[in-house]
């Protein structure tokens, strides 16, 4: 019966697809219009997908107003379900604009288990595969890296005078506890080689005994991590808003284990060729968006309950690009 739902759930997502029937489930954006009353994309036709988590979501706010406030006509189909439907409208051409992440492509679309820790020279090969392969291409990337990371809640951290995951490892056995979820406990670039990459491995003695590790719904270890209980150490992402909401302190990635996920605007070739001027102003958003204000921006929609299209347009305003 579960395979039955799933079956019927993919199909279903197909259908819509084949049939340009990808619809928005967030609603729509705000009207606004350039600081110098400018229209350089006046007459453009264009559409704007995103995925349906928060992060996701904001961002194809922000430049759908963004593109509007500059003379677009635009489409908003931001909120797509699952990944896999916003990927696959770009590439049959039933959405022109899409943020993405490097990381996501480098492992999840071209299957690469190479680790390429400098955020550049991931985004340079992302950015040849997609154009070569797909006609996508990939705009410089934005200043914020939402990928894995892990966190103590900052008294623990102070306590434990850990800043970097080595200082995890230097730690007694009985103080190396985690919380995580399963698919991240389960991953081939996930918990249990991060664990090896730092010399402490799991199910050893010296290392991280398996009792010392709590899987949970990801949900759950935000909080569970903020009363270290029962874990000093919870999985996290770099850019979600409950991190400064719960006051956790972020441990660096010092050996460089977790692969970049820069967020970066990819657009169909087509488009791009057609509205160069798309370069500029995406890379007025880009030029601007780093992990700190992503975290608020965020924790907006997610604490707050705030809607994102308001929490994009605020921000567009407060950050001086549009009126």
């Amino acid at each position: 019966m579960k395979r039955l739902k799933i079956l019927v759930t993919v199909c279903a997502a197909l259908t819509a697809l084949a049939g340009c029937g990808l619809v928005s489930s967030s609603g729509t954006f705000h009207s606004a219009e350039l600081p110098d009353g400018s229209r350089p994309l006046d007459g453009a036709k264009l559409v704007v997908t995103s995925k349906s988590f928060t992060e996701s979501v904001l961002l194809g706010k922000i430049t759908a107003t963004y593109l509007a406030a500059a003379g677009a006509d635009v489409t908003d189909l931001t909120g797509a379900p699952g990944s896999a439907s916003s990927r696959q409208a770009q590439l049959n051409g039933d959405a022109d604009i899409l943020w993405e992440y490097t990381g996501t492509a480098w492992v999840t679309y071209h299957n690469e288990s190479e680790t390429i820790a400098d955020p550049h020279d991931l985004w340079q090969r992302v950015h040849d595969i997609e154009k070569q392969q797909y006609d996508l291409e990939w705009l410089p990337p934005a200043r914020f890296n939402d990928t894995y990371a892990f966190a103590a809640a900052s008294g623990t951290a102070k306590r434990l005078g850990v800043h970097t995951l080595s200082d995890v490892a230097r730690l007694p056995v009985a103080d190396r506890t985690f919380c995580v979820d399963d698919e991240f406990f389960s991953r081939s670039d996930g918990f249990l080689p991060m664990l090896d990459k730092y010399g402490i491995p799991y199910n050893k003695p010296d290392g991280v005994p398996s009792g010392n590790v709590t899987r949970m719904d990801s949900g759950v270890v935000y909080t569970s991590t903020a009363k270290s209980s029962p874990c000093n150490f919870g999985m996290v992402y770099t850019t979600d808003g409950r991190i400064k909401n719960l006051h956790l302190a972020l441990l660096t990635d010092d050996k460089k284990y977790f692969l970049p996920y820069s967020g970066t605007t990819v657009v169909r070739g087509k488009i791009i060729r057609k509205y160069p001027q798309l370069r500029e102003l995406m890379g007025n958003i880009a030029s601007r968006l780093t992990d700190d204000l992503m975290q608020n921006l965020n924790g907006r929609v997610d604490i707050k309950g705030e809607d994102p299209s308001d929490v994009a347009y605020d921000w567009l305003v407060s950050a001086g690009l549009v009126k």
